[in-house]
């Protein structure tokens, strides 16, 4: 993610250095816990129950099987507890979205197929400001409890350790947008003639149920209903597009694994632009009609593209693209997988080769827990710094010497990237440019030669999956040959200004 906040060569919209810490998490995204402290809807959160649902104890009566229990209703994030959701793994979300930009009502069915991790008699899911309808398990009526952000589904049957259900949930309302107590927003947002979803690191249960913490990707398919004349834009490749009566339906398909908070729709009046790269991934790239944006931008994506495979290895996905979107009051843009979604007043060469960069560091190569947010901007930053240093710009080490020159009480210096003190720091200064002064203190110990293995191997090795910071530690130093404890020490834990 990439705020409008200037940070070693980004945007200069906003020029309060203390905003970094605030804005949320890609190009500048903030932390925020959902539910939690901080964080606030129209509907405080709906925090009681929902009239005439069953307020139940997840554990019920119900046909059992020795050994079923309720499932954790959180993943057990350090920052996020309540976030995500124990005791399953979903392997595809399958959403039907009937949405009208006149009153913000959205329709939503989500068909949830997952594989339980335990035997369960109940679950959760997140789901935040919306209404359910309606609920079941492998066809079967399931009770429901609605608390805050936490759904409860019980199925009838219980769920055995290894088996694979399916859950639809019906629900609706008008989504609300996540604000943060620092003002920004994210979630499902309004637009002067339609909507776009941005979701890191919470905002995605304000438009659909699912697990949403980054540790259980999913294959999507996200099929939007719209009034005739409005188009839909989501991840991956559009299936179809029909219409009927003062309607009109799109499907987009994402096969790839994806974390649900870089998972999108962008509802509006978009200028489409197609073409192939030289590899011959689709690029299919969206610009609102109403934004006033410079389109020559856009037309630079094949390079960019094909300059981030030179650096990162095989782009890791089957389709590519940019959304440029008109919610000027959203200071920041979001590497949305496949498809970054980039505000009007915020698009920039810059910006594009972030949030590209993202697509391997972040989507494909995704953080275990919200801690480990440094492998995904620490990279993207320095992206910025190689292409810089590539096109007639500053050298990477001008960037690292102009950033280690801030002085001693710089907010660069505030916590170590590898270690935010709370979820409202996980974008802070430190995560992005001090994570990037790591990566470059890699770079200047192994040499050009070995970082570059380096840095393709970790993507390859990591490709669709997962990682963590004492996983990229112990790769780094294993594929050089290096023992790095100085830097991991000094940059990546360390407290204060390294010398």
């Amino acid at each position: 993610m990439i705020g409008s906040v200037k940070t070693s060569g980004r945007l200069a919209a906003l020029t309060a250095a203390s905003l970094l810490a605030v804005l949320p998490a890609c190009s500048e995204s903030g932390g925020q816990s959902g539910g939690g402290a901080g964080v606030r809807t129209g509907a405080d959160a709906r925090a009681s129950a929902r009239p005439g649902a069953d307020t139940a104890r997840p554990g019920a009566a119900g046909p059992v099987f020795r050994g079923g229990r309720p499932a954790a209703a959180g993943a057990d994030d350090p920052y996020f507890p309540e976030l995500g959701n124990g005791g399953y793994d979903v392997t595809h979300y399958a959403l039907k979205l009937a949405y009208d930009p006149g009153s913000g009502r959205l329709d939503g069915t989500a068909e949830i197929t997952a594989k339980a991790t335990g035997n369960l008699s109940a679950f959760n899911l997140d789901l935040l400001g919306l209404e359910v309808q309606s609920a079941t398990v492998d066809g079967h009526e399931a009770r429901v409890r609605q608390d805050g952000q936490e759904l409860t589904l019980q199925p009838r049957v219980h769920l055995r350790k290894g088996s694979v259900f399916r859950s639809v949930v019906r629900y609706a309302g008008t989504p609300e947008s996540v604000t943060h107590d620092h003002g920004w927003r994210e979630g499902w947002l309004r637009t002067g003639n339609g909507a776009v979803a941005f979701g890191e690191p919470t905002g995605s249960m304000s438009w659909f149920p699912g697990n949403h913490h980054p540790s259980d990707k999913a294959s999507y398919d996200i099929t939007v209903t719209v009034p005739k004349g409005v188009q839909a834009i989501s991840n991956g490749r559009l299936r179809a597009r029909r219409t009927s009566g003062d309607r009109a339906t799109f499907h987009w398909h994402q096969p790839e694994p994806m974390a649900s908070y870089v998972a999108t729709v962008a509802i509006g009046s978009y200028d489409i632009r197609t073409s192939r790269t030289r590899s011959g991934v689709p690029v299919l790239s969206a610009m609102d009609t109403t934004a006033k944006a410079d389109g020559a931008v856009l037309g630079r994506f094949p390079e960019i593209m094909e300059w981030s495979e030179g650096w990162f290895g095989p782009y890791p996905f089957s389709a590519a693209g940019v959304i440029v979107d008109q919610a000027a009051d959203v200071p920041y843009a979001l590497e949305t997988q496949t498809r970054p979604t980039i505000p009007a007043g915020i698009l920039n060469t810059t910006n594009v080769v972030h949030e590209m960069a993202h697509q391997w560091f972040g989507n494909s190569v995704t953080p275990r827990t919200w801690r480990d947010m440094w492998l995904n901007e620490g990279f993207a930053t320095y992206a910025e710094w190689l292409w810089t240093e590539e096109h007639g710009g500053a050298s990477a080490q001008a960037h690292f010497d102009r950033n280690h020159a801030k002085a001693a009480d710089d907010n660069e210096w505030d916590f170590p990237p590898a270690a935010p003190p709370d979820a409202s720091d996980i974008s802070g200064q430190p995560v992005y440019v001090r994570g990037a002064m790591v990566i470059h203190r890699i770079r200047q110990t192994v040499g050009d030669k070995a970082f570059r293995a380096l840095v393709r191997g970790w993507t390859l090795r990591h490709r669709h999956g997962h990682a963590s910071t004492d996983g990229f530690t112990a790769y780094a130093e294993a594929r050089t040959g290096r023992d790095l404890d100085q830097i991991w020490d000094s940059w990546l834990y360390g407290d204060g200004k390294p010398a």
